[in-house]
């Protein structure tokens, strides 16, 4: 969109410039591009790493609902004056934003991610960034929560994750590869999923019986819960003859 002949990105700034048509600037504007994508950061994933994603996106957006946003590995844009200052996290989380289509997050306009999440697999997804790397690009964006899933990791060590406390991002201690999810008041679990032997999950319970669900799961638990209802009421009127 263009304002007297300059872009402007902010869409609530050209609203507020649209109704007061006298405000004159003392140079022309130098826009900033953010863009959407970036062939630098292009890194080809293997089929693995871009199911186990997927599967954290389904089960988020889900569970969460039109209210909250979620992104996947969209930029995440932190330096209103420095396009180059961005994460790309495979998955996060913002609270109290109505989700929509958006093709890049910049926080200067929808607010920080209170909560992100890595799956690094280095035996066959390549990463732009170091581990080291983005956990100081996260102390700049000011999330509250960061979770890391290193499937090449020793068991034991696979699940890893930050808060942060008093402007610092410290890492928590981790024990027996499950932590609470502070952000949504769940569990983090490590189990399986179709087609998956392991997998980063959500859980209501730290033990990981009371799994958060895509909507195809979801969908299938449905039915599978209908069919052995249905063989119940079978059961029940055989009895009756």
């Amino acid at each position: 969109m263009r304002l007297h002949g300059q872009d402007v990105t902010d869409e609530r700034t050209m609203e507020a410039m649209a109704l007061l048509p006298g405000i004159k600037h003392v140079r022309p504007v130098q826009p900033l591009h953010f863009p959407s994508s970036d062939p630098e950061w292009e890194m080809p994933e293997s089929v693995r790493h871009g199911r186990l994603c997927e599967l954290l996106y389904q089960i988020l957006v889900h569970a969460l609902g039109p209210q909250h946003s979620v992104g996947k590995d969209n930029f995440v844009y932190f330096n209103a004056r420095n396009p180059r200052r961005c994460l790309a996290p495979d998955a996060f989380v913002k609270l109290g934003v109505p989700d929509e289509e958006f093709e890049s997050w910049k926080t200067w306009l929808q607010g920080t991610p209170e909560l992100c999440m890595e799956i690094l697999s280095p035996s066959d997804t390549k990463e732009k960034l170091t581990l080291a790397n983005k956990l100081e690009r996260y102390r700049e964006l000011g999330t509250r929560e960061v979770l890391v899933f290193n499937i090449d990791a020793p068991r034991g060590k696979r699940l890893r994750a930050w808060d942060r406390i008093e402007h610092d991002l410290v890492e928590r201690v981790v024990e027996n590869e499950t932590t609470p999810c502070v952000t949504l008041k769940a569990h983090w679990v490590l189990a399986p999923a179709k087609g998956q032997r392991v997998a980063l999950r959500l859980a209501g319970d730290r033990a990981g019986k009371e799994l958060w669900l895509t909507s195809e799961e979801d969908a299938e638990r449905r039915e599978e819960d209908a069919l052995r209802e249905v063989e119940r009421l079978r059961a029940l009127l055989a009895k009756k003859r």
